[in-house]
This record gives C-alpha cells, structure tokens and sequence, in this order.
C-alpha cells in the first residue's frame, strides 16, 4: 500500500446521495422562488457544504434563504434517506479489504456529522465508521475547496498529508485535495472525467479502487 491513510468523501464515494440530495434541493430552492433544476444542483452544488447554497443564492439573487433553510431541507434529505439511500456499489468490499489489511481509513464530508450518521445507519455502513473515523466541514472553519478539512483529518488520525490519499467524486473536493498536498482519485460515477482535473488518477467503478492505491 502506498498509502498511510485513505480519506473518502461520503456523498457519492460512499453513499449513494447525491441524486437524492440534489433533487431535493433543486426542488426547495425552486419552491423557494430560485428556479434551480437537478443539473443546476449538480453543476452548482455538488459536494459543497451548506454555506456555499447560501452564499451563492445570495449572491446571485441579492436574497436571503430563509434562517430554517438548513434544518427544512436536513428533514427532507433524511426522511428521503431512510426510505431510498444504499451505499456505492462495491465499497463494502474496498472498506471490508481495508480494515483486512490494517489500512487506516477515515471519511472527510462536507456535509454535517448528523448527516453522514444518518446515511450510514441507513445503509449498514457505520459498522465501519465509529467517531474517530468521521470528519465534517462542520469542524473546520471553511468547507471545499479549501484545504482544511482534509488536513485536519489527517492531523486527526495522525498522518502527514503527503502519506494520504483522498477519493472524491466532486471538483471542489479535488480542488480541496490537491490545495491539502494529497494525492486524490476521482470517481466518475456521477462526474464527467473532464470536470475532476488535477487528480492522480481516475475510476468509474469501485471495484477498480483497491489496485489503484497500490
């Protein structure tokens, strides 16, 4: 392994979220009067934390969201969850070789830790997850694209950043990634290749996973 710790993004890398998210949003913000389609979510919001809707709707409408915006559309998000959410085909398996093989694993999410709990309880994945793996923009003072989450992940887990490798599936997280010094494999599931530039490298299958970080 050529890696000391492996850093995953949680929406889409781990859980199956982001369609599910981003039709949601799409769908308040437009209810909200800021016309928003599902592409729109996509292209906009992917992968962002929930600072980034706010300043971007205000910035391009002059409006406000309103100051319920966050938990409305949490209530919705995981409502939705506990009916619809799986995880990512094959990253059971990935996790399942990880914890084998005694590779240190963490998730690195823009989203709120009440979030990722909420997504691996839904899905079975918090068998893999306790409290010392799960870091959220929640704990740092700026969300992707900047940098400090992912160092403070790893910082946490006690590796140096140019020993990490992230897996990310959004361009502010490889944006993140790259600022934080580590290397960072784009998953393609759900993003065009053309738009996770600057990554060591590119997947569009979990199961392609273990031999890249080889």
């Amino acid at each position: 392994m050529r890696y000391d710790l492996v850093v995953f993004d949680n929406d889409g890398v781990l859980v199956d979220s982001e369609p599910i998210s981003n039709r949601l949003l799409a769908a308040y913000l437009t209810e909200l009067g800021h016309p928003t389609s599902y592409e729109d979510s996509i292209r906009d919001y992917m992968g962002s934390a929930m600072h980034r809707i706010h300043d971007l709707v205000l910035e391009r409408s002059g409006e406000r969201l309103p100051a319920d915006f966050d938990s409305v559309f949490h209530s919705r998000v995981f409502a939705a969850f506990e009916r619809e959410l799986r995880p990512v085909p094959g990253v059971t398996d990935v996790l399942e070789k990880l914890a084998a093989d005694g590779v240190p694993y963490c998730v690195a999410s823009s989203g709120s830790h009440e979030r990722i709990r909420v997504g691996h309880r839904a899905t079975g994945l918090d068998r893999w997850f306790d409290d010392t793996r799960i870091f959220s923009a929640q704990d740092v003072g700026k969300g992707k694209p900047a940098p400090d989450l992912f160092l403070h992940a790893a910082e946490r887990m006690g590796v140096a950043p140019e020993r990490c490798v992230v897996v990310e599936d959004s361009p502010l997280g490889v944006r993140a990634a790259v600022a934080a010094g580590m290397d960072v494999y784009g998953f393609t599931a759900m993003t065009p290749p053309a738009k996770l530039a600057g990554t060591t490298g590119l997947f569009a299958d979990m199961g392609e996973l273990a031999d890249l970080l080889r």
